[in-house]
């Protein structure tokens, strides 16, 4: 199966052909490090985890994205995500901010979100489980334990 990266105004999307099913599943990952970024996709795809995976670069485009507003209106384009996998240390709008954000948004609070950051800080985890947060992954050092990570995503999904 051939899948390339494409950019967008709102940040990088991974597109790769798809069954119908794997098809409704989207993820949206938002990660201010475009290498960060670039290396998730790539261990998804050595994991052979495939779903829809959505990228945005920061809070403010995180909670535009789910909004569906601005560059994100299209929601044929822009599907709302079946799971959010959320940085916590980012310039302007934290994952702190776009978890309290989403947990008092009545149409979006059910939206699962996985933290996904290098924080291993007890407070940084407390807060984000306060927040709502079903899940508090540190990123891995190495690419194979990434990948190893990964291949615990549709895991997450199933329980969402």
């Amino acid at each position: 199966m051939k899948s390339c990266l494409r950019a967008a105004k709102g940040g990088l999307s991974w597109v790769r052909p798809v069954s119908m099913t794997a098809a409704m599943t989207t993820i949206l990952h938002v990660e201010d490090d475009p290498n960060d970024t670039l290396l998730f996709e790539h261990a998804c795809r050595k994991a052979g985890v495939v779903f829809d995976l959505r990228a945005v670069s920061d809070g403010d485009q995180a909670i535009a994205y789910l909004r569906g507003a601005n560059d994100f209106s299209d929601r044929m384009k822009h599907p709302l995500p079946n799971l959010i996998l959320l940085d916590l240390k980012m310039p302007r709008v934290s994952g702190f901010d776009v978890l309290a954000w989403l947990r008092s948004d009545k149409s979006l609070c059910q939206v699962p979100v996985v933290v996904l950051t290098s924080s291993n800080h007890d407070a940084d985890v407390k807060r984000a489980y306060d927040l709502g947060a079903k899940s508090y992954l540190v990123k891995p050092v190495g690419f194979e334990a990434l990948v190893e990570l990964v291949k615990t995503l549709p895991d997450l999904l199933a329980q969402a």
